[in-house]
């Protein structure tokens, strides 16, 4: 079980949170301030804003450190995060998020410094994870750019991570973005920061600047514009200008990239710049997607059921004999990401069954397409969910923005830009439609 402390001089905010976080699975130690308290009997600590000393170098360096802020800025967040804080979330926040947080956050404790110690996606005893880890340690303490190539769900940020824990950086802040995820007109201002421009703005650094003297991950760079990919070329080149700035800034930061698209066809028709492709692409690292490491799916299963039992403390789980011939049979679409998925519907699904079954793990198909009808209509139902996705997202997103379609989806933003990177769908280009502003990626 997590042991967290939760910092908050509210007491009523403070009790709410613990008491939502405890129904979880987490024990919860709650304080108006942490003056005087012994941070090593904790796994995480998540603080307000408001009560957080001048100085959280100390801090950071004993503990995962989750900063929550009742009105956050990019410029609070960027200042925590160059700090040594893993995440600055912003109220209102679910439970959910909290806990996505918490986890991410554990997972790679200050005292870890081995790449086996970096993640699930590193578990396992193949030739090619063996083959991944030598790498990684070879490569680690170089400077040079690199770029990660492998379907969504193999583990790029995981990769990245283990890069950075075996860099001369490793004490440095690593500052991940996926690129996707941000609007194509605020996505240089939050990478490369805004120069003030008057008394009615305030200028703020980006993330480059953030992660001066350890790495910047770009996740899904494919999805850059042309135009941020110009300024990029100049973070390689060890500079960086603030949108709105003549002058540039010499910045220390490790570019580590990755993508599951191709990058090398994408700058063949003039979607990515071939500059660019050219300056990322000195050391590459192909991930290889699960159905080919058959090896490790048990391993990394067994792990995955492990942390899952703990989180919602479940005791006594194994994989049954029949689970765990279906694991191996079955193709993994979605890599890791769906396995990490299937054994926690698996463990929450359990009840008062000691055993994992394969109906627990429920990854058949989900529907196959029968004979195909006159009706498109009967034709559309009787495909399988996923192919009624992808053929209504395929069909419309060019009459309708991201928001749009996730409505008429009935999921959210989010939702629909993960079922994206599963099913290898590319996003369109953003279309302007006069002066409305859509920010709302993370709805």
């Amino acid at each position: 079980m997590t042991d967290l402390l939760l910092i908050d001089a509210m007491r009523e905010r403070s009790n709410a949170l613990a008491e939502s976080l405890t129904a979880q699975g987490i024990g919860v130690k709650a304080a108006d301030t942490i003056d005087n308290l012994a941070l090593g009997q904790f796994d995480c600590l998540v603080i307000q804003r408001d009560e957080l000393p001048e100085d959280i170098s100390n801090l950071t360096a004993q503990l995962p450190v989750i900063v929550l802020a009742p009105n956050g800025t990019i410029k609070d967040a960027v200042t925590a995060i160059q700090l040594g804080a893993r995440d600055y979330l912003e109220h209102p926040i679910t439970t959910d998020e909290l806990l996505a947080s918490i986890e991410r956050a554990c997972a790679y404790p200050p005292s870890q410094k081995s790449v086996a110690a970096h993640g699930m996606e590193l578990i396992g005893s193949s030739e090619n994870i063996q083959t991944l880890r030598k790498r990684i340690e070879k490569v680690g303490p170089s400077d040079s750019p690199i770029l990660i190539l492998g379907q969504s769900g193999t583990g790029k940020e995981l990769v990245a991570r283990a890069l950075h824990a075996a860099s001369r950086r490793a004490r440095a802040p690593m500052i991940t973005i996926n690129c996707a995820t941000v609007p194509e007109n605020l996505i240089e201002t939050e990478l490369f920061g805004i120069e003030p421009f008057g008394h009615a703005q305030s200028g703020g650094n980006g993330l480059v600047e953030a992660a001066h003297g350890g790495t910047l991950f770009l996740d899904e760079i494919a999805e850059l514009s042309l135009s941020a990919q110009a300024k990029l070329i100049q973070v390689v080149q060890g500079e960086n200008r603030k949108v709105g700035s003549a002058r540039s800034k010499t910045v220390d930061v490790r570019l580590i990239a990755a993508t599951h698209r191709d990058l090398q066809a994408l700058t063949e028709s003039g979607d990515f710049r071939s500059d660019l492709f050219y300056r990322l692409n000195v050391l590459t690292f192909h991930l290889s997607p699960l159905q080919n490491r058959d090896d490790d799916i048990l391993e990394i299963g067994e792990w995955l059921l492990k942390q899952a039992s703990l989180r919602l403390d479940k005791k006594g789980l194994t994989l049954g004999h029949a689970a765990k011939e279906t694991m191996v049979a079955y193709h993994w679409p979605g890599n890791v990401r769906e396995l990490s998925n299937a054994i926690e519907r698996a463990v929450i699904l359990s009840d008062d069954h000691n055993e994992i079954t394969p109906s627990l793990l429920a990854i058949e198909p989900i529907l196959k397409q029968t004979e195909p009808q006159a009706s498109s209509e009967t034709e559309a139902t009787q495909t399988s969910l996923e192919d009624y996705f992808v053929r209504f997202v395929q069909d419309h997103q060019d009459q309708l923005t991201e928001t749009e379609l996730a409505e008429k989806l009935g999921i959210s933003r989010k939702s629909l830009w993960e079922r994206r990177q599963r099913l290898n769908i590319p996003r369109k280009k953003t279309r302007k439609r006069g002066p409305r502003l859509d920010t709302g990626a993370n709805n």
